[in-house]
Parts: structure tokens; C-alpha cells; sequence
């Protein structure tokens, strides 16, 4: 057994946080496992493959996660804690007047294709187990698209606009956002082009929020 084995065993009997090179195993797992996930379908993904990319040992695996799904969630919790608070940023960082309401929707809508394109392989899982019922990965996606939605919430309200519902604005804009994102590929197959469904995206949040048609238009 490699003393690498034996150092993080020990960490795991006492039940303490891995010290430094504790630290960088984990992360070297986590990447190895990102990396699989990316070329090959999730149930194809096995703990020998993810220590072979790692270069360490199914063993060492085994001192940081019990399987390959409690590393992938740790993957998707990474991504949601990151993720969520920069698409509320997004929103959050503008004061949505037809002034700069307009430059404000269209970097909302770059974020969230910009965050899909990056997360595309993690984003799909969370979305396939959550459909599947598995309510931890559940929390994670209520989790990354609850901070933009509440942030859309608290513009709405800010802006008052006259007929607005600010919670089911925020659910529609969040949900429309996601779906877009995630499905930019087939869409563009189907004849629109990014450059369109960004504009689409922006021009319906920007009248979602404002209430009124976008300067550019």
C-alpha cells in the first residue's frame, strides 16, 4: 500500500478535513472525473477509470468518495455554489432602467449560455437525476437556479411594473434561460442562430422586467 493510501486512510478514520495533500488527491479525482464525464455517458463512468485518469488508485478513491456518483456530486455542488451567485450578479449588478436595461438582459443571457456551454456534461446529469427523483440533485439545480430567479424577484419588485407577478416572472425568465441554454445546439440545428436566440433571450427579459419594448428595437 502507497504511503499516499496510508496518509489519507488516517484522515479518514479520525474523520477531519484531508490536509493539504489530502486536498489536492480529492481534487485530482474530481478532475479526473470531469474529465470522463465529458467523453463518456455517466453510467459508463467506473471508480478504476477515474483513478487511472487521476493516476493514483481505486483505493484512494475509496478514502474520499463511497462511489462515482458522490464524487459527481460533489462536481455538481461545486458548480451550483460558483455558478448560481455569478448569473445573480448578473442581474443584481444593473438598475434596469431602458437605459441600460437593454446591455444588462443581453449579458444576463450571455452568462447563462456561457455557463452551459461550460457545465454542459454536469448540467445535463443534475437535470436527467433530478428528473429521476434523486432530490439531492434536486437541491443542487433549486439551488443554482434559485440565485438568479431571487434576483430577478428583487428587481421586479424594485421596478413595479404594473401588472408583474415578480415570483412567477422570476420562474418563467430562470426556467426559460435554463432551457434555451441547454438546448442551444438542437435550436441552432433547427435554423436559429445564437446570435438570434441571445437577442430573443435578452428582448424577453428585458420586457419581462421593464415593461417596455428594448432601445435597440
Amino acid at each position: 500500500m502507497s504511503d499516499e493510501v496510508v496518509s489519507d486512510a488516517s484522515d479518514a478514520v479520525i474523520d477531519r478535513p484531508p490536509g493539504r495533500r489530502g486536498q489536492l488527491t480529492r481534487r485530482r479525482l474530481l478532475d479526473a472525473t470531469m474529465v470522463l464525464l465529458e467523453a463518456l455517458p455517466y453510467r459508463d463512468v467506473k471508480v478504476v477509470d477515474i483513478a487511472r485518469e487521476a493516476g493514483t488508485s481505486p483505493a484512494t478513491f475509496y478514502q474520499y468518495f463511497s462511489d462515482v456518483e458522490e464524487a459527481v456530486l460533489a462536481i455538481a455542488d461545486e458548480m451550483a455554489s460558483a455558478v448560481g451567485p455569478l448569473l445573480a450578479s448578473l442581474v443584481s449588478s444593473s438598475e434596469w432602467t431602458d437605459s441600460d436595461g437593454w446591455a444588462a438582459a443581453l449579458r444576463v443571457a450571455d452568462g447563462f449560455i456561457a455557463v452551459w456551454d461550460a457545465h454542459r456534461s454536469v448540467l445535463r446529469l443534475i437535470d436527467l437525476a433530478t428528473d429521476e427523483g434523486d432530490t439531492r440533485f434536486r437541491e443542487i439545480r433549486t439551488r443554482l437556479l434559485g440565485a438568479p430567479a431571487e434576483a430577478f424577484v428583487a428587481v421586479a419588485r424594485r421596478r413595479g411594473v404594473d401588472g408583474g407577478t415578480p415570483f412567477a416572472d422570476a420562474g418563467v425568465l430562470v426556467s426559460m434561460l435554463a432551457h434555451v441554454a441547454a438546448h442551444r445546439e438542437g435550436l441552432e440545428h433547427w435554423g436559429a442562430t445564437t446570435a438570434e436566440l441571445r437577442h430573443s433571450m435578452a428582448r424577453v427579459i428585458f420586457t419581462t422586467i421593464t415593461g417596455s419594448t428594448p432601445p435597440s428595437l
